[in-house]
Formats: structure tokens, C-alpha cells, sequence
């Protein structure tokens, strides 16, 4: 039975799915099964992934209807995983050849249920960018994982540096999401989701604090581009982690939806300037007025007032709380302007 189970969902992922897999497949800890989801492609990315199967037994391919990556990684945990670990990696992104040999002898040294690393922004041009695992390298009991993962995620969304929420940093153990039938939901902030749930479930980590994992900074993802409905699908997510909350007791700060609300109320404004929307300058202008009179934004920015930001982000929110939207509107379409 092999160790760890490999989840790769691609969409039209013919330019990257090659260097993704080989990366895999080339691991110096070879004791994996390789699951790639194939989530409707039009490009030649089907028959790429008949290739790797057809080569190597490790791998198994599911083909879908496109219904997005949260689907996909769902039809890999549906699909008789036999690892005793889970990692997810994403299509256009690559690991280090030893990232799974020291994340399996951290976790067998040290006994613990699950490991995270670090992992490189790597841009176009090709530079990288080395970001730090989410603790230093040793072991974590659960009230440390906790404090150092869960509250993060939960109450600190508006620091210089916030807490990465992104699923492909871990080893997952196979049993508790099996157990908990824990599973991806939605088009924005699923990663975010799956390991605060995750979590919140008693757990020891062991941190290789090496950048293992290289995130492909692509200017075409979802992330930077317009995504319609983003108000509903954030509303959804906070109301999501108040049920989890209520759920495992966690003892979070009276500030903690305020502070998820800005960080969502800027990450709103923004999408409305985002390539892909194409509205005109006015309508944008009401769009951003509409934003503004949701009633968990116009609690936060009324009740709470946010710290620690980056210079844009405070620029932002003293625009927001004075209601300049004229001024906020133009910032935006000049910034746009100037950096196609």
C-alpha cells in the first residue's frame, strides 16, 4: 500500500501538467499513488494524462465535467485513496525532488498525525520568492498547531503578512478526513476552509521549515481575475467558520468577524477592478456602494477599525470608512490603467 496519496486536479493544463507530474513521479520517496482529475479539459490534456498512466502504474486518471477545483480534489478523495497521507498539488505548480522523503522522515521521527512545509512563489520570469512553513521545524502539540494554524485563519486576516491558507503545504492524514468526511467547497477560499476544519481537529504536526512546494504566481488563476458573486461566496465562507466555531468551542476574540469581514471588503472592492469585469467606470462606482451596504461589511467598518495593514490596504479602508467612493474609484481605474 502506498504511503501518500497524490491529488492533482487540472483544467486546460497542457502547457504546465508535464514539469507538475514528472515532479512528482521523480520524488525521491517514491511510495506514492499519483491521482490526476481531469476537470473537463479542451486543450490536450486528456491524452497527456493517458500517457503518464499508460507508463506508469502509480498513476490513476479521472476524467469529469469541468465543475471546478473544489469538485475535482473531491473526486480524488472519492476515488479508494489507499495512502496513509493526502497531499494536494495543483496542476501548475511543481514540488522539490525531496519534498516527500523529509516531510515522511519528520513525521516518522517524530510521530505526529500530519506535516507542513514551506514553500517558493515562483513568478513568470522565473525568480522565486522562499516563504516560511507556518512554524519552524520541530513538533507541535495541538494547542500549538492551533494557535500557530487555526486562529490566524480565523481572527489576524488584515496583517502585513497573513496566514496562507493553501492546502498544498500539508500532509494530510488520510484517516481524519476520511472520518470527519471532510471535503472542498466553492471557487474562492476553499483551501482556507479544508484547514481550518482540518484543524480544529485535535492534531500534531511535525513543520520542515524548507521550501519544498513552488506556487506558480499565473496571472490567468482565479484569484486574479473578476469572479462574479465573490459578496455571496465570502458571506457563505464567514458564516461557515461562525458554524465551526460554535462547533469545537474555539475561543476566538469578539473581533474576529469584523476582522474576516475588512479583509473580504477589500478583497471585494478589489475584485470589482480585477481583469475580467467589465463594467463601466459608474457602474463599478454603484457596485462598490452596493459592497459597502452589506450589513456584515457596513458592521465592521462602522465598529472596528482595522491595523497593521499594508499602505494600500490602509488607504483603502480610510476611503471605505469615509465613504470617499468617488476617490476610491478613481484610485483604482488609474492604478489598472497603469499597470497592464
Amino acid at each position: 500500500m502506498p504511503k501518500i496519496s497524490v491529488i492533482v486536479p487540472v483544467y486546460n493544463g497542457e502547457k504546465y501538467l508535464d514539469k507538475c507530474v514528472h515532479s512528482i513521479l521523480g520524488q525521491s520517496f517514491g511510495d506514492l499513488e499519483l491521482i490526476i482529475v481531469d476537470d473537463g479539459s479542451k486543450d490536450n490534456t486528456a491524452e497527456i494524462c493517458k500517457g503518464f498512466a499508460a507508463a506508469d502504474s502509480r498513476v490513476r486518471v479521472i476524467h469529469q465535467q469541468n465543475a471546478g477545483v473544489s469538485k475535482a480534489r473531491n473526486a480524488g478523495l472519492r476515488a479508494g485513496l489507499r495512502g496513509e497521507f493526502i497531499s494536494f498539488v495543483d496542476a501548475d505548480d511543481f514540488i522539490e525532488p525531496d519534498t516527500y522523503l523529509e516531510m515522511m522522515d519528520a513525521i516518522a521521527a517524530s510521530g505526529a498525525d500530519s506535516c507542513a512545509c514551506g514553500h517558493y512563489n515562483f513568478h513568470p520570469d522565473g525568480t522565486r520568492d522562499a516563504i516560511s512553513a507556518p512554524l519552524k521545524s520541530g513538533f507541535y502539540i495541538p494547542d500549538e498547531t492551533f494557535k500557530a494554524i487555526v486562529f490566524p485563519l480565523l481572527a489576524d486576516r488584515l496583517s502585513r503578512s497573513p496566514f496562507l491558507g493553501t492546502a498544498c503545504r500539508y500532509l494530510f492524514n488520510a484517516k481524519t478526513i476520511a472520518q470527519r468526511g471532510l471535503v472542498f467547497s466553492g471557487a474562492y477560499l476553499e483551501d482556507e476552509l479544508f484547514i481550518l476544519e482540518y484543524f480544529s481537529l485535535p492534531h500534531t504536526l511535525a513543520c520542515v521549515d524548507k521550501p519544498f512546494y513552488n506556487y506558480y504566481q499565473n496571472p490567468s488563476s482565479v484569484t486574479r481575475r473578476y469572479l462574479e458573486g465573490f459578496v455571496d461566496i465570502f458571506i457563505d465562507t464567514l458564516e461557515r467558520k461562525a458554524r465551526l466555531i460554535e462547533e469545537f468551542s474555539i475561543p476566538v476574540p469578539d473581533y474576529w468577524k469584523d476582522n474576516c469581514a475588512w479583509a473580504g471588503l477589500l478583497i471585494a472592492v478589489s475584485n470589482e477592478y480585477a481583469p475580467g469585469n467589465n463594467k463601466s467606470f459608474s457602474e463599478k462606482l454603484a457596485g462598490i456602494k452596493k459592497i459597502c451596504r452589506e450589513p456584515v461589511f457596513e458592521h465592521a467598518y462602522r465598529n472596528y477599525v482595522p491595523s497593521d495593514m499594508s499602505r494600500n490596504k490602509a488607504v483603502v479602508a480610510v476611503l471605505l470608512r469615509l465613504r470617499l467612493y468617488i476617490v476610491l474609484a478613481i484610485l483604482y481605474t488609474y492604478k489598472n490603467r497603469n499597470w497592464r
